[in-house]
């Protein structure tokens, strides 16, 4: 049943994050689909619930419910199930505390005023949940795992960027206000989705922030675990992929919401698991 649950919710998101599941043994599949399904659920109960007191009553709940798992006796099959996998995996539970507690932060928080803030915000949010499938992936160099947090630092500076509009609808505003006062744009011109030079300099600015951190990552797995981490590699690449595209369109990320088509995914996927399979 909660296999069953956690490979609805990973289908039905259509996530480019899950783009590289289907290449993996079916194991480590299921384990993955069965985090995702956890992170998806967790960031649910901030993003679809619109009463604020709700939202902490569920959350602190849902807190809960992940510590009575921990002993296989949540009413959540799901959670139960993400025990299982943890055991299974050698994953440690703080991670996915901590990933509470990131999205815990969008309760209380919708201004970040320096990129530091930022920063410490996506490793909760972010760098958590590739920390979660170092152990999946079967990474053994302890210096994969910063590969891991680095890398999810870079996929969500890339959500940040292409979510703007998304996140202004709701209040909140995920770039440094630092930054928006550097580049002489204000936040009621964000609220009110106004594109001109000055929000294309900030998102420029930005962008190539991101593009630091995808540079860093690029050569950073260490050599023996290249193989068990080319599911990363992929979402990698995807996610620099549709960054790239935000950029070809001058920023405006007001007019479309930007993702890479599905067949292009699909290509990127392909692409490293043919190069895996040929040269190792």
């Amino acid at each position: 049943m909660g296999l069953s649950l956690a490979a609805d919710i990973t289908r039905e998101s259509n996530s480019s994050f899950t783009v590289s599941f289907p290449l993996l043994p079916k194991e480590q599949r299921e384990a993955l689909n069965t985090v995702y399904a956890f992170c998806r659920r967790t960031d649910d109960i901030v993003d679809e619930i619109t009463d604020p007191g709700l939202r902490v009553v569920l959350l602190k709940k849902w807190r809960e419910e992940l510590g009575l798992a921990l002993h296989g006796n949540s009413e959540y099959v799901l959670l139960n199930q993400l025990h299982v996998v943890a055991k299974k995996f050698k994953i440690p539970v703080g991670y996915f505390y901590e990933l509470i507690e990131g999205v815990e932060m969008d309760l209380s928080k919708t201004r970040y005023e320096t990129f530091d803030e930022l920063k410490e915000y996506c490793k909760h949010v972010a760098s958590s949940v590739g920390l979660m499938c170092v152990g999946i992936f079967g990474a053994r160099n302890e210096k994969t795992k910063e590969y891991a947090a680095n890398l999810g630092i870079a996929m969500q500076l890339t959500n940040i960027i292409r979510d703007v509009k998304e996140d202004a609808k709701q209040g909140r505003i995920y770039l440094p206000l630092e930054d928006l006062q550097r580049f002489n744009y204000s936040e009621k011109e964000l609220l009110n989705n106004i594109y001109n030079e000055n929000f294309i300099s900030l998102m420029k600015f930005e962008t190539q922030r991101a593009q630091e951190f995808y540079e860093q990552v690029k050569h950073s797995i260490p050599k023996e675990d290249k193989r068990t981490m080319f599911a990363a590699k992929i979402m990698e690449r995807v996610y620099f992929h549709t960054l790239i595209r935000i950029k070809k369109f001058r920023y405006n990320v007001f007019e479309r919401k930007y993702s890479l088509p599905k067949y292009l995914r699909v290509l990127i996927a392909m692409k490293y698991w043919v190069k895996l399979r040929l040269f190792g």
